[in-house]
């Protein structure tokens, strides 16, 4: 009987540097929130528990340099600042759903 010899892992680089900038800490929350639509960044900053200005602002930031969000100022009195993710944002509604699905599954409320 021959053994399988052990499996050497191989980490795929471009799987690698997407799971590292979503995983980052608050960045999924920012996506999850703006795949429900365009939103304002004081909405925002109501919505996840926690966040401070400034990391949001980063997060916002990093996820416009990526092309994943948009920030729209809307020339109104005073002016207004919507943030939208973009169609490479949009597209990562099912990883977003199937992580949601995965935590109400295992995750404990």
């Amino acid at each position: 009987m021959r053994h399988n010899p052990v499996h050497e892992p191989q980490l795929c680089s471009r799987f690698h540097q997407a799971i590292e900038l979503i995983g980052r800490r608050w960045t999924g929350a920012i996506v999850f929130l703006l795949l429900k639509g365009p939103s304002r960044f004081t909405s925002l900053s109501e919505a996840i528990p926690d966040i401070t200005d400034r990391m949001l602002s980063e997060r916002l930031q990093e996820l416009e340099r990526e092309g994943i969000v948009e920030r729209t100022v809307v020339p109104e009195t005073p002016v207004k600042v919507e943030y939208a993710l973009t169609k490479k944002g949009r597209a990562l509604a099912s990883a977003i759903d199937a992580m949601a699905e995965w935590a109400h599954k295992w995750i404990p409320a």
